[in-house]
């Protein structure tokens, strides 16, 4: 694994890993979910690891401020843990993916499949709906999230929302609450309020019906759908979850819907059987194209 360093139209370089090299053909570029980094997702090494022992490339694409690990003290288990993405714009989601993609086709490869993680398949989807471009050719969306639902069901939510608002308004937006969003995650007041108002990633709304689906619509390229068959944010039902999701998209009977026994939405305790998912994914698709050549 090397750290690489991606620039953004804006001018911030944002930092991600990667495994492998472009003597490769193929890369699978993955957007990392929110407060996830390779230094404490094990879902990204994993997938790195098997991808490039089969010759294939891979990139872990992290936001803007994933790499800045900070510690804090779990006490339901007494333990310290580490998290990124303290300040991040989710507004700027787009561009973020893009900066990713184009420095894949940059580096030369000759297959481009794009990934996402939770909110990093969120990010995706937002990407691959709305680009003009055609450099990417297969996509794996995992676990990705029913926005609306999800601030639903997680805790500190409404009370995390109103202390950030009065962050803001007394000038003390980039302040870091003193709660943990959702109950995992420490973010600037105005990481929060972006959080909270990324319309553009409410692109899944099919437990909710808060959002929109034309980006999954107009997503133009085939590919795969996985879901943990534990995975807690589908409302009891990760299968039919990932299968409504599917059904938004164009041409639904193109794509797979593949589901991770005994998964997690996080894959804990299963992330070399997600690697081999996506590895498997991404050996079918080279076959497909090569054969069609």
């Amino acid at each position: 694994m090397e750290i690489i360093r991606v620039n953004t139209p804006r001018g911030l370089e944002l930092k991600g890993a990667m495994w492998g090299d472009n003597t490769m053909d193929t890369v699978v570029v993955m957007m990392s979910g929110i407060c996830s980094n390779v230094f404490q997702n094990d879902l990204l090494t994993a997938a790195g690891d098997l991808l490039s022992a089969n010759n294939i490339a891979f990139i872990a694409g992290q936001a803007m401020d994933a790499f800045s690990c900070i510690a804090y003290s779990d006490f339901s288990t007494g333990k310290q843990k580490y998290t990124g993405v303290v300040f991040d714009d989710f507004s700027l989601t787009y561009e973020d993916v893009e900066a990713y993609v184009k420095y894949a086709k940059e580096l030369g490869f000759k297959n481009i499949i794009l990934a996402g993680h939770s909110l990093g398949s969120n990010r995706i989807i937002n990407y691959l709906g709305n680009t003009p471009d055609d450099f990417v050719d297969y996509f794996i969306v995992s676990a990705p999230v029913d926005l609306g639902h999800w601030f639903n069901v997680m805790p500190n939510v409404d009370e995390c929302i109103k202390l950030a608002e009065k962050f803001a308004a007394e000038g003390r937006g980039k302040d870091i609450l003193p709660y943990l969003f959702g109950g995992f995650s420490p973010m600037s007041a105005n990481a929060v309020l972006s959080f909270y108002n990324a319309f553009n990633l409410k692109n899944c709304p099919v437990l909710s019906n808060d959002g929109e689906t034309n980006s999954l619509f107009n997503i133009k390229i085939n590919g795969a759908f996985v879901i943990g068959a534990k995975d807690s944010l589908t409302n009891g039902d990760p299968k039919g979850f990932m299968e409504k999701i599917n059904a938004c998209c164009k041409y639904p009977e193109l794509n797979k819907v593949i589901v991770v026994p005994d998964a997690s939405h996080i894959f804990y305790g299963k992330h070399e059987e997600y690697a081999s998912v996506v590895l498997k994914s991404v050996e079918d698709f080279v076959s497909a194209a090569v054969c069609a050549e």
